[in-house]
């Protein structure tokens, strides 16, 4: 049906798994729970520290390892130095966020909004989605505002005040 062979299906199959295997915890390192306190405190620090473009609290909370990436662009971003490069170039364009949270493959995830200085209403930009390890974040993969719709997310948002918190 795909004109391609078996062997080609079954490459793309191990690279597939290996690629979701490099991205578990390690044992030693669960996930917490869904809907747990412990994942409930992670999401919020995170949410809270994307909206105000706290790059020194979204570093803090990822693992040594973690990993930052999107399907359609090339390559990932590995470890801390690299991932405060990534967030630098997010935050530098000066424009204003909000997370809407909801899950995606039993993983949390948002709905990221980027606000609109003309109007102030909060438009869909695309999905992140977190893999967690332990009560750090291991992964984090972006996707772009055509999976909204999917998660019963809406296209725009009310213009509203923002908040601030710790991390």
């Amino acid at each position: 049906m795909l004109d391609t062979g078996e062997e080609s299906i079954s490459s793309a199959l191990r690279h597939a798994r290996a690629n979701l295997h490099s991205r578990l915890p390690p044992p030693g390192e669960p996930a917490p729970a869904p809907d747990s306190e412990a994942e409930r405190a992670i999401i919020e620090q995170l949410a809270t520290a994307y909206e105000a473009g706290d790059v020194a609290c979204l570093l803090s909370l990822l693992t040594e390892d973690a990993v930052i990436t999107a399907p359609l662009a090339d390559g990932a971003y590995l470890g801390p130095a690299a991932a405060a490069r990534v967030f630098a170039a997010i935050f530098a364009r000066d424009r204003a966020y909000r997370l809407i949270d909801t899950r995606a493959n039993g993983q949390p995830a948002f709905g990221v909004y980027v606000r609109d200085p003309a109007t102030g209403v909060f438009r869909a930009n695309g999905m992140l989605v977190v893999t967690l390890a332990d009560d750090r974040i291991r992964a984090m993969t972006r996707f772009d505002n055509s999976v909204i719709a999917k998660f019963g997310l809406p296209r725009r948002l009310p213009q509203a005040d923002g908040f601030s918190a710790r991390c």
